[in-house]
């Protein structure tokens, strides 16, 4: 039964009931009974990090209810993996008003919302003809994936679309992405490998810490999961927490936050708030305080890096040029990085922050946890950097209870996903130049646009450039096509210029604000409604898990898998025989679950996790020491930096610094260092006075980045609201509830305030997420954070600083 049948039976049922309440009346229609609810297992596979199980209950293909994981004894280490509000909210989301239903192609101006339905055979035909059109003219390095994250299929999803594009000549390639562009730097140039800045120490090593250091780091809204980040760490805490109590153990949880956050709450035995982006002056003045009280680790600095004192630099570098030179003001700006100096850059007092120096070089064994958000700043490469050098000057790497300042590592079972094969194209850009691909992409170099080519395709100097412009997008599951990237305003105008991107096809299940610019829209089916085997993604805490999902409802309306959409277009193409390899869907996914089975042998028969829909493993065991092996034998386990060691100063950003063309104020260091940014807390465009407040984003437990922003549940129970500092708040004439104006140079956003001394004075934060209602309009009232933030790309990653921003904000 169709949920159009359904409700036409429900309202022919309500009405007989009317009817009968009021007395005698007529003979009613009578109806089939019911069938029995069924129950399914699926997953909600958004990206938070976590791939939580839901339990689907339904009758007649009619969705009836969304429980979550309750099937055994909650007992950590084999606890219930609970799906968080989103997940329980799946239902709402199913069958939310604006679900799409059918292909439909554009008739009105792009963004305007105008479509008109069409065929399935009109829909692929138009998407193969304009597709194929395209990249034979201009080549198919003009097509173009936008970033998505929407939908973490391991069978059909957005490998099967990447694997068709490979088939027929590949696309423009990309690097980086929203959350960890700058992170991922940071990280190479001093780990040499990006990974070693999301794939840092186990949660689990808590357990051997005595001080737990977050910096920005919330798991507590992020990370909300059953088998998430959250759970072990309030586990770990709180252990560690009663211990202290009864035992006389040592530990303290200190956290480092713009805004006093959920994973605090009484969790923590300190909160120090900061500016946005001013962490890396922190950094060094902690640093100061390492060096000038000889609290450094000189044998690991000796043995272990380059670049922090003139025994340890590269050959012909002066001392000068020295890690130590810099912080002691000793290097070529002459100024000593003190805690005095610090204090009005950050907003925290000086000797706050010589008692966390103290306590940090006092600690036996201090986990430190470094916080991607540092890493979406207009200098987040350095923020990153000069964090991870706190563990680095005090020898804290590669020992129990110890983390090199990276996002922790996690359990994680394997299960397959669909091979996409090698893209011919071998260009690359960042994916936050996409709009400037569009409008310049043919003169975007390597030097001046980060642009990555291949070696034969560089003049002399190292330089070359794309050479076409972006004519193709393909969206499919995610919102950054306008909604999550920057400066909605710009890029709605240039999207709408029909004659730069000439063809954006969107698959998706909801008509997003990035759907609204679609040529063509084609209807995915949901989660709900699909067959896979997936597993516990990339943030789970230490229990990995595989999930079975399943369905009883689907697929819904005219939607169809990927998996489909991309056998028709490659019949279209040519490549049915190279895309399928022979195998139908199912029997793709039982190649699949076999190779799962391999790898986990304790794996039931795909019959079994029909059934019983998850199979869960905690792995405390396995507890992971980042760096352990370096630390151990530094020559058998060489780090991949040119050095083979942890780089302070890198020889490599130095040549970059010396080569590559950058915007005036950007600075590439070779040494991890604080520097002033535009739209920064120091502005160097000088907006203080006509902006004077500084405005960041979070993640709000009501969304997951965009997603499920179309739930009225969830809009219910968070509010999406523009928080203030009372002070800033007074100044302003502005109390709690009212509808304020939100705005800078680049747009106008209006959201109801909320004031709260949980965030410090001078600072404002907004919930990242929200649709984008701004379509002709001079304010955007859906209340979406990138009406407000800059396409500017930071120098090194040429990311998104989108936590930069400089705002004023009125009375409605």
């Amino acid at each position: 039964m169709e949920r159009r049948d359904f409700l036409k039976m429900s309202a022919t049922l309500g009405a007989a009931a009317a009817v009968t309440g009021c007395g005698p009346a007529p003979q009613a229609p009578v109806a089939a009974p019911p069938g029995p609810e069924q129950l399914n297992w699926s997953s909600c596979l958004v990206n938070c990090g976590s791939n939580c199980p839901v339990r689907v209950f339904s009758r007649d293909g009619i969705i009836t209810r969304v429980e979550t994981d309750f099937d055994q004894k909650d007992e950590y280490g084999a606890h219930q993996v609970r799906a968080c509000l989103r997940g329980r909210s799946l239902r709402q989301r199913v069958y939310a008003p604006d679900r799409l239903k059918y292909p439909m192609r554009r008739v009105g101006p792009r963004g305007s919302g105008q479509f008109e339905r069409i065929s399935w055979e009109e829909a692929l035909d138009l998407v193969a003809k304009e597709l194929g059109r395209l990249r034979q003219t201009y080549g198919p390095e003009s097509t173009h994936f936008t970033y998505n994250s929407g939908a973490g299929y391991h069978f059909s999803g957005k490998q099967c679309l990447y694997r068709l594009m490979n088939l027929t000549g590949g696309y423009l390639g990309t690097y980086g992405d929203y959350s960890w562009a700058q992170l991922y730097k940071a990280a190479h140039y001093t780990w040499g490998d990006a990974n070693l800045g999301w794939r840092g120490s186990s949660n689990a090593e808590m357990n051997n810490s005595d001080l737990v250091l977050l910096i920005g780091h919330n798991p507590s809204e992020i990370r909300m999961s059953g088998a998430g980040e959250s759970y072990d760490y309030l586990t770990i805490i709180q252990a560690k927490q009663k211990a202290r109590a009864e035992q006389g153990k040592p530990f303290k949880t200190i956290i480092i936050d713009p805004r006093y956050t959920d994973s605090a709450l009484g969790k923590e035995d300190q909160w120090i708030p900061i500016r946005p982006g001013t962490d890396a002056a922190l950094m060094e003045a902690l640093a100061y305080e390492f060096i000038t009280h000889d609290w450094v680790d000189q044998a690991f600095l000796d043995t272990y890096t380059v670049g922090y004192d003139e025994k340890t630099l590269p050959e012909g570098v002066g001392y000068e040029e020295s890690y130590k030179a810099h912080i002691l003001g000793e290097g070529p700006d002459g100024l000593a990085k003190t805690p005095a100096w610090a204090a009005p850059i950050t907003g925290i007092d000086a000797d706050t922050i010589a008692q966390l120096a103290r306590e940090l070089a006092a600690a036996k064994a201090p986990f430190i946890h470094v916080a991607a958000s540092l890493s979406r700043q207009a200098a987040g490469e350095n923020n990153i950097r000069a964090a991870h050098m706190l563990p680095i000057l005090l020898g804290q790497l590669g020992l129990p209870g110890t983390n090199n300042g990276a996002l922790c590592t996690g359990a994680s079972l394997h299960a397959p996903k669909m091979p996409t094969g090698d893209n011919p194209v071998k260009k690359q850009i960042s994916f936050f130049t996409f709009t400037q691909a569009i409008q310049d992409g043919k003169n975007m170099s390597v030097l001046k646009d980060g642009v990555v080519l291949p070696k034969a395709q560089l003049d002399e100097n190292g330089d070359g450039k794309l050479g076409t412009n972006i004519k193709a997008i393909i969206n499919y599951a995610g919102n950054a096509l306008i909604n999550q990237h920057a400066e909605t305003k710009k890029t709605e105008r240039i999207l709408a210029d029909t004659s730069q991107c000439e063809f954006i096809l969107v698959i998706d299940n909801w008509m997003t604000p990035s759907a609204q610019f679609a040529d063509v829209v084609l209807p995915d089916v949901s989660w709900l409604e699909s067959e896979d085997l997936v597993n516990q993604a990339y943030a789970a805490g230490d229990t990995g898990t595989l999930i079975q999902m399943s369905s009883s409802v689907g697929p819904m309306f005219e939607c169809r898998p990927v998996y489909d959409i991309c056998v028709e277009l490659a019949k279209r193409w040519g490549v049915e025989a190279a895309f399928t390899e022979g195998k139908t869907a199912d029997q793709w996914r039982a190649e699949f679950y076999a190779q799962a089975q391999e790898a986990n042998p304790e794996l039931p028969s795909k019959d079994q996790m029909m059934k019983q829909g998850i199979f869960r493993k905690h792995l405390p065991s396995g507890s992971y020491i980042v760096l352990e092996a370096f630390r151990n034998d530094p020559e058998a386990h060489p780090l991949n930096t040119p050095s083979g060691k942890i780089e302070i100063y890198s020889s490599q950003l130095a040549h970059k610094a010396a080569t590559w063309t950058l915007n005036e104020g950007d600075v590439i260091s070779a040494l991890p260092k604080y520097v002033p940014t535009w739209d920064g807390y120091q502005d160097l465009e000088n907006k203080q006075a006509q902006f004077p407040l500084q405005l960041t984003g979070y993640h709000t437990k009501g969304r997951v980045h965009s997603s499920y922003h179309n739930v009225p549940w969830l809009r219910e129970a968070v509010e999406d609201a523009v928080w203030m500092n009372p002070i800033d708040a007074q100044a302003r004439g502005i109390q709690p509830g009212d509808s304020v104006v939100v705005y800078n140079q680049r747009g106008r956003i209006q959201v109801p305030a909320k004031i709260t001394p949980r965030i410090m004075p001078g600072v404002t934060a907004l919930g990242q997420g929200a649709w984008y209602q701004g379509f002709g309009q001079s304010v955007d009232t859906g209340g979406c954070l990138n009406t407000l933030t800059s396409q500017r790309a930071t120098p090194l990653s040429k990311g998104n600083g989108q936590h930069t921003n400089r705002v004023e904000i009125k009375k409605a």
